[in-house]
């Protein structure tokens, strides 16, 4: 039975479980939600999805939400089916879950209203940026890519030396933030600039975009 994915291309919780498939190289069937027109909280959504967010996740009968809790899943239930993405060395898997939180608590608030201001006002409802607000939150963002740039001198990924969710659950963000001014801020420090380039040349980002997303 194909996995299905209830949610948007405009979505970065739903790129986080695309991308995520695509890694693990696992066939699935998007059904796109319309966001503008505010589906997901619709009754149909909300069975699946209490919160009224998405994306929706069903494989076979298990029904998921929360898309770093999906990722997990695909990636513990088909281990050694296209890429690793959680080390089974629990050392190695420790540092993983530590970037994996610092990109909830630290990348994610640095960078949320930037892509809400920058891309999924124009995406959605044709509205301009708040400047004020956008100059405001990427000193927010810089702040945070200090510490990246730290991180990412001393080894090639935020959790160690191979690719993992701490990195792949990054990339959505940063996929749309590329495509506007706030690209200067991750070019501006060398290493997250690698780090960036490396991600989005990945095949699954080919897969999930339908062309490099750098």
């Amino acid at each position: 039975m194909t996995i299905k994915v209830y949610g948007s291309m405009l979505s970065t919780a739903t790129l986080r479980v695309l991308l995520c498939l695509a890694e693990k190289d696992i066939d699935f069937e998007l059904i796109t939600v319309d966001l503008a027109s505010q589906e997901h909280r619709k009754p149909h959504m909300l069975a699946r999805n209490p919160f009224g967010q998405i994306p929706a996740f069903e494989d076979g009968d298990l029904k998921l939400f929360e898309s770093r809790a999906i990722a997990r899943y695909i990636s513990l239930t088909y281990v050694g089916k296209g890429t690793d993405l959680i080390n089974l060395d629990p050392k190695k898997a420790a540092l993983e879950d530590v970037w994996l939180e610092v990109g909830v608590h630290k990348f994610d608030p640095a960078v949320g209203t930037l892509v809400w201001e920058l891309c999924m006002k124009r995406f959605l409802f044709g509205q301009n940026s708040d400047e004020d607000i956008v100059n405001a939150e990427e000193k927010k963002l810089m702040s945070v890519l200090d510490v990246y740039e730290v991180r990412l001198s001393e080894s090639k990924y935020l959790g160690g030396d191979s690719f993992s969710l701490a990195d792949l659950s990054h990339i959505p963000v940063i996929k749309f933030l590329m495509g506007t001014k706030m690209k200067r801020v991750f070019e501006a420090r060398p290493h997250v600039k690698a780090w960036v380039a490396d991600m989005l040349a990945r095949p699954a980002c080919v897969r999930v975009f339908g062309v490099s997303a750098y």
